[in-house]
């Protein structure tokens, strides 16, 4: 079930450390009611996974809406890259060559986009995104093919370990790469992110509560 005294006593909490970051509200695994209910509260800025959830939940609300803007924060499949360019606004997971290859044969359609480059700070075998060392170079792949709205970096730390040294390392990394702030923080370590200065939080559990 939404929380909006949540989502109130987070925003006021980010204001407090004069913080301009923007939850996202991420409603993966939760039902349209619950869309709608966080709409109604003035939410306008969601999260989700996957495309056709997302295109389940979104595609009628933005076109009824269009001050939503929707974030893709899970995984993007090459075959699904047209479906979600009709859809989402800004893509958190860019981390393959593959993926940009695909994207970059609508240009019309992605010069309106916002994109991050997903980050493998842990270099999890159970994970995506570039190893660190690797993140300069994929930019620099990324400008040649003509993607040059890369926004900024994204990361999903490894659950065992403190994440400041993972939001460390994204900081370290947008500095070199010459980037703007990043997309860090979720809902179990929101709170040490914002210590970063982060661009967005992706709020779904502490929002929403738990996945159905």
């Amino acid at each position: 079930m939404f929380s909006f005294k949540k989502y109130q006593k987070i925003r006021k909490y980010i204001n407090f450390l004069n913080k301009k970051t923007e939850i996202i509200a991420i409603t993966k695994n939760h039902p349209p009611e619950e869309v709608e209910k966080a709409i109604s509260f003035g939410l306008e800025v969601f999260g989700e996974n996957k495309v056709q959830e997302a295109r389940s939940k979104f595609e009628e609300i933005k076109k009824k809406n269009k001050k939503i803007k929707l974030h893709l924060t899970g995984p993007l499949q090459s075959n699904k890259v047209k479906q979600a360019l009709s859809l989402f606004d800004v893509f958190h997971t860019l981390d393959r060559e593959k993926i940009l290859k695909e994207l970059i044969k609508f240009p019309e359609i992605i010069k309106d986009k916002s994109f991050f480059i997903q980050v493998n700070t842990g270099k999890e075998t159970t994970k995506n995104g570039v190893f660190p060392e690797d993140t300069k170079n994929f930019l620099n792949v990324c400008k040649a093919h003509g993607l040059n709205n890369i926004e900024g970096l994204m990361c999903i730390p490894p659950i065992n370990e403190s994440p400041n040294k993972h939001f460390q390392t994204i900081i370290d990394l947008t500095k070199e790469c010459g980037l703007g702030r990043p997309s860090i923080g979720m809902s179990s370590d929101y709170e040490r992110a914002l210590e970063f200065g982060p661009k967005y939080i992706r709020l779904g559990t502490i929002l929403f509560g738990k996945r159905v």
